[in-house]
């Protein structure tokens, strides 16, 4: 054995091969796996008390310990299997974990989920004598497999994210891949281990070799639930914008009021923070903003019972006030590297310097559409220029603010006049100051250029905006 790898896991689920898979790693020489060892159920095998020594109770307490004791095991290269509901903390250790070799194996869902409800009625989930073999056939139940599909699929996005995310990768092996020695011994070779096997592992035996119609009972049944799926995603809305950070150091804290404001640029961020300081009689310099994330823990700490909020705004106005901001306008605020490169290669129709007397409505209207056609490559990856967070989807904002803390609450500005003030009555304000959220968009508003087709722009840039948060046409304030 070559000291490649500290020890293994097995990524898989129920009914995907996993201990056909065990049984003939185990066949090699200096390759041991150890089951189910962080299943919360049972340690190993159902019908097992420890491994090395260490008991169910030992593992729950500190799942280290067993790690450690599999990765010292002498001159074995030791391993064990995982499943997606298994000791989380054992996740967070072996993925970061590159001396932890990864085997990922999957087995098509519907496969899966067929042979698990037969093993659920005949209560046989492993065959080594065929006479005995019992059968039954599974009853098709379409949420329930939509369910099991969802799990797997989110599970095995994870599990890809993370090893991109620290340069590792895995040895993908399928639930046919199992029938090929050649495949298993390329596998071993991969562990480290230079002993190979003759032939596959004959004790174990596969329970339901039919076809899979053949299998279950509701056949038509499962045959219109397969026809609602989406196997290629085709109604997926593209999502090509760069990953962001939870930018907390943008975070508004009152200065004695418990509330917290998570600003989604673009938005009503001014006034918000106007509010905030109302609330409390202060300027907003007194507002606290600028912490990290361990200032911001501590002010969470420090203010129990504390509200986190946000903001959204209807796309288009968001996009129409970025616009009018930051790139029509030249003062502070405004991105005027961008604003130039905007004029020169995109031919936005704005003046080289701050709008005067003759920049007219119709220019204003030609230039924003201009920009909305800018915002349409740009969103798609297809423009030298950053996405800034001013025009970025606001979808992506928020998974952004989930790295660090999610809002616990997150309105529309056209509920948040109300919204907010009802806020602030719970938290002690019994006549608190209303809120004015009328965008100030100048030298020209919104609803002075307002037409289907700038509409029609809005929706397909910001498709994804459109559908998670239901905005429909736009309105006035």
């Amino acid at each position: 054995m070559t000291a490649k790898f500290d020890y293994f896991i097995i990524f898989a689920e129920m009914r995907t091969g996993s201990n056909f898979l065990e049984s003939n790693l185990n066949a090699v020489d200096g390759l041991s796996c150890f089951g189910e060892a962080f299943n919360p159920h049972f340690i190993g095998y159902p019908n097992r008390d420890e491994i090395l020594g260490l008991t169910k109770d030992q593992r729950d307490a500190d799942p280290t310990c067993l790690i450690d004791a599999i990765r010292s095991i002498p001159d074995e290269l030791g391993g064990f299997r995982f499943f997606h509901d298994h000791d989380p903390r054992v996740l967070e250790i072996a993925l970061a974990d590159p001396r932890c070799a990864k085997i990922i194996l999957t087995r098509n869902p519907l496969d899966s989920y067929v042979s698990w409800k037969i093993a659920q009625q005949t209560g046989q989930w492993k065959l080594t004598n065929v006479k005995r073999r019992k059968e039954a056939k599974a009853q098709f139940d379409g949420d329930e497999f939509l369910s099991h599909v969802d799990t797997l699929q989110r599970f095995q996005i994870f599990l890809l994210n993370a090893l991109q995310r620290s340069g590792q990768t895995a040895f993908y092996v399928s639930y046919e891949d199992l029938q090929s020695v050649d495949i298993m011994n390329g596998l071993a070779k991969w562990l480290g281990s230079d002993a190979q096997l003759k032939s596959l592992d004959q004790s174990l035996k596969r329970q339901n070799p039919s076809p899979t119609s053949a299998k279950v009972a509701n056949v038509e049944d499962m045959s219109q639930a397969l026809n609602a799926l989406d196997p290629f995603n085709l109604t997926r809305t593209p999502n090509f914008e760069p990953r962001r950070g939870p930018a907390v150091p943008s975070y508004v804290a009152g200065a004695n009021t418990p509330l917290m404001y998570l600003p989604i640029r673009g938005g009503p961020e001014d006034e918000i923070a106007q509010w905030l300081a109302d609330l409390d009689g202060v300027s907003t310099d007194a507002l606290t903003t600028g912490m990290n994330q361990k200032q911001t823990r501590q002010w969470m700490r420090k203010h129990p019972g504390h509200r986190r909020f946000t903001v959204l705004r209807h796309p288009l106005a968001r996009a129409h006030t970025t616009f009018c901001r930051r790139i029509l306008n030249t003062g502070p605020g405004s991105l005027l590297k961008i604003r130039n490169t905007l004029r020169r290669q995109f031919k936005v129709n704005i003046p080289p310097e701050a709008p005067d007397k003759r920049y007219s409505l119709s220019r204003h209207r030609e230039a924003f559409t201009a920009f909305l056609e800018f915002l349409r490559l740009n969103l798609a990856g297809q423009t030298p220029i950053r996405v800034d967070s001013s025009w970025s989807t606001q979808a992506q904002l928020l998974s952004g603010f989930a790295d660090f803390a999610l809002p616990d609450l997150v309105f529309r500005e056209d509920e948040a006049a109300d919204a907010l003030p009802d806020l602030a009555r719970k938290l002690g304000h019994p006549d608190p100051h209303q809120l004015n959220l009328s965008p100030a968009d100048s030298p020209f508003a919104l609803s002075d250029i307002h037409d289907a087709h700038i509409e029609e722009l809005a929706h397909d840039i910001y498709q994804r905006d459109f559908l998670m948060f239901g905005f429909g046409p736009w309105r006035p304030l």
